[in-house]
């Protein structure tokens, strides 16, 4: 899996020198967040070998990017002021392609 640190850091426009004590801790944080809601989302994890045999694809790479950049320039859960809507084809959309869907059998017995 390509994602790192730096990865994140070119998502965000900044070069692999460009960094701060906060952003030394909180971007390995971040990363992480988004990864494991990008994995929630799926139902599955982005190293299992069973549903991804050919290794993370680069568009659900980019869906944890956009997610943990989006929590970087958004650190917070509302904005006040601002007319805000998600882009279309973002990050629900990439995940909906790759997402385990179960369903639950219907008892007829009642």
């Amino acid at each position: 899996m390509a994602l790192s640190v730096d990865a994140l850091k070119a998502q965000l426009n900044k070069t692999p020198d460009d960094a701060d004590a906060i952003d030394s801790v909180r971007l390995p944080a971040l990363l992480a967040a988004a990864t494991a809601k990008i994995e929630a989302d799926l139902g599955y994890k982005l190293t299992d070998t069973d549903e991804l045999p050919d290794g993370v694809p680069a568009d659900l790479e980019l869906a944890v990017l956009m997610t943990a950049a989006d929590w970087y320039e958004n650190r917070e859960a509302s904005i006040v002021g601002v007319s805000a809507m998600p882009l279309p084809f973002g990050v629900p959309e990439i995940v909906a392609n790759y997402r385990r869907y179960t369903f639950a059998a219907v008892d007829d017995a009642e």
